[in-house]
């Protein structure tokens, strides 16, 4: 099966006409922060906490606002989205979310915390033609992005788009985003790779600390079976560091999940996305210098 990994990745990147993945891997780096500080910008805290979640920790908040664009979903097709949570760590947030707050009062929420930490973070320039002309190229790369067995994507690209431009570049890092991610879950399914050994594997290959992934949830039981069955297929070994064949079959994942991710871009042409690069730099600069994001996370960026 593994090998299927590369044949399909392969024909993928024929049907995207050959887009490069470091360009389209560009793109997300690029991107990421810009969506991820809805997770993490003291505005949005302080809109989930008006809503009624606790904010002593972020995953109260977390998981419905990431959730909301499915409607009332319940923890297992939210597990099923996510893919990396223990179930029962979906189930202990998800379960009582909604009793909070429904998803339409949850993604009004996000959208306001949006607003208010954009205009915190970037001031004046957030009204400024750089940023309009940024939204504007990210919206036509969102509204090229394929949507089929693509939950989350689906999902956030059925929402209406905001009017002011900064509201639309969130909106857009974030259908690019779960796009990009979606297919990352069809990757990892065809590396057999189930959600606790996706995290394994990519522990192994040092794209983040173990403890980093103990945040989704697993417990030290799975962790060590999960291991074992990699080890098994010759992939980790015994200290859980990745073996040759389980440092490639993470390279065809990513890969595969770059290709899956390249229709966007290769819409948008080189000469968009040269663009948009160049004019997302300052506001990525500016939400990385802020100190809102980890310096560590269980994406590996930089490091994969």
């Amino acid at each position: 099966m593994p090998e299927q990994v590369s044949e399909i990745g392969e024909g993928a990147a024929a049907r995207e006409g050959g887009v490069e993945p470091a360009r389209v891997r560009q793109m997300w780096h690029l991107l990421e922060p810009l969506h991820a500080v809805l997770y993490y910008a003291p505005e949005a805290f302080a809109e989930a906490a008006a809503l009624g979640y606790d904010t002593g920790e972020r995953w109260p908040s977390y998981f419905p606002y990431r959730a909301a664009p499915l409607g009332q979903a319940g923890p297992e097709q939210v597990a099923s989205a996510f893919y990396s949570f223990s179930p029962r760590m979906v189930a202990e947030y998800v379960e009582p979310a909604w009793r909070i707050a429904s998803p339409i009062a949850v993604i009004e929420a996000r959208t306001r915390a949006v607003d208010r930490a954009y205009r915190s973070l970037f001031g004046d320039r957030v009204s400024g033609p750089e940023l309009a002309e940024a939204a504007a190229l990210a919206r036509r790369a969102a509204e090229a992005a394929d949507t089929a067995a693509r939950p989350l994507a689906a999902a956030n690209a059925g929402l209406d788009w905001p009017q002011a431009p900064h509201l639309q570049l969130w909106h857009a890092a974030t259908i690019l985003r779960e796009h990009r991610g979606d297919g990352h879950l069809a990757a990892l399914l065809m590396a057999e790779l189930d959600p606790v050994e996706a995290l394994v594997s990519f522990a192994a290959i040092g794209a983040a600390s173990v403890e980093r992934f103990e945040s989704r949830g697993w417990s030290p039981e799975q962790w060590t079976a999960a291991r074992a069955r990699l080890a098994a297929r010759g992939l980790v070994d015994a200290d859980g560091t990745a073996t040759e064949a389980g440092r490639a079959l993470r390279h065809r994942v990513e890969r595969h999940t770059d290709q899956l991710a390249a229709r966007p871009w290769e819409s948008l042409g080189p000469v968009g996305a040269d663009r948009l690069a160049e004019l997302l730099g300052d506001f990525w600069v500016a939400v990385l210098a802020s100190g809102l994001l980890p310096s560590e996370t269980t994406l590996g960026i930089g490091k994969v």
